[in-house]
């Protein structure tokens, strides 16, 4: 029996609200006050010229934007988007096809015990601030868990993650700034064993994609975990920073082909002008996206649901009411 890990309604739709407020900010979005931009033209070659400017422009890259402009352009061609409001209708659906496959929120198996989820990403992401929020949402559902402070570099790194640890009631295992990050993870892999805990979330010290040793380290820690469990880690969660744009798409791809990337969690989405980068990845990876933040609250981070999202993208705040 696997438990998907989601909002409630009231929650969900609090979340998204303040998504979209975020994300229409003034020169943040390619879709900031899209509907006075086209009121009154005609919507033709030199429209959609403009509108593949502002993807690109947002990071929402060739690919897709590619993808997306060849699904208006046939609209166009058939005369079925004679206005504004049906222009920006189809750039959402267009946007959602490209999302909704990657919208797969996390299911915690309960066969899998520990469950456990192995958090990876580069420095400054958002790595320990996420799994804070991840387990404060699992506390809040009922579920035991245990924190890995597997980021032995940064003394910081052990003390956040043990406020964390504080404020969600979760334990943590940690060895001095230092130690082994895979010895930490295996001692904390056999606590939970033990404790019969039902998820493990184990951090990671922050690295650039292309510092081979230490992904060779992550691979390390990956292998460790697999002697106590073969079929763990069940969750390799990437956090990325969205500010990062297309370097944010060479993250993603390099961990995945590094350690096999499960899921990913998009930070900062309320500080970026390049918040299209969450349609080119799912375009050209088609990884799961888990979870998004906007902000440093735990009710700025919530599940990733397509419909929602390409909404809050593409409606301008007139849209909003």
């Amino acid at each position: 029996m696997a438990t998907t890990i989601s909002d409630n309604g009231e929650a969900r739709e609090g979340f998204f609200k303040r998504l979209r407020a975020k994300l229409n900010k003034p020169d943040t979005w390619l879709s900031y006050d899209l509907a006075n931009l086209f009121r009154g033209r005609a919507i033709d070659a030199a429209a959609l010229e403009e509108l593949e400017t502002r993807l690109l422009s947002a990071d929402v890259g060739v690919e897709a934007t590619g993808q997306i402009l060849e699904a208006l352009a046939q609209r166009v061609a058939r005369k079925e988007l004679d206005d504004v409001e049906a222009l920006i209708d189809a750039l959402q659906n267009a946007i959602l096809e490209i999302l909704d496959p990657c919208a797969k929120p996390l299911d915690i198996s309960a066969s899998r015990k520990p469950f456990v989820v192995l958090v990876v990403g580069v420095n400054g992401s958002g790595k320990t601030t996420t799994i804070g929020k991840l387990a404060q949402r699992l506390h809040a559902e009922g579920k035991s868990v245990v924190l890995a402070a597997g980021d032995t570099f940064r003394a910081a790194a052990i003390e956040q993650l043990g406020v964390w640890a504080d404020r969600t009631g979760a334990a943590m295992v940690a060895q001095q700034a230092g130690a082994d990050p895979a010895a930490v993870v295996f001692d904390a892999l056999q606590s939970a064993k033990a404790r019969g805990t039902q998820v493990l979330i184990c951090d990671t010290a922050g690295r650039l994609q292309n510092q081979s040793h230490l992904m060779d380290e992550l691979k390390k820690v990956k292998r460790v975990i697999q002697r106590v469990d073969p079929s763990a880690p069940h969750e390799v969660l990437l956090v990325i920073d969205a500010n990062q744009g297309q370097n944010a798409l060479t993250q993603a791809r390099e961990f995945n082909e590094a350690i096999g990337v499960t899921g990913l969690a998009l930070t900062k989405l309320d500080g970026t002008a390049k918040g299209g980068i969450v349609v080119a990845i799912a375009r050209q990876l088609r990884l799961p996206i888990r979870y998004i933040g906007i902000g440093e609250s735990a009710e700025d981070f919530g599940v990733f649901d397509a419909r929602a999202f390409a909404t809050a993208l593409v409606e301008g705040k007139e849209a909003q009411g």
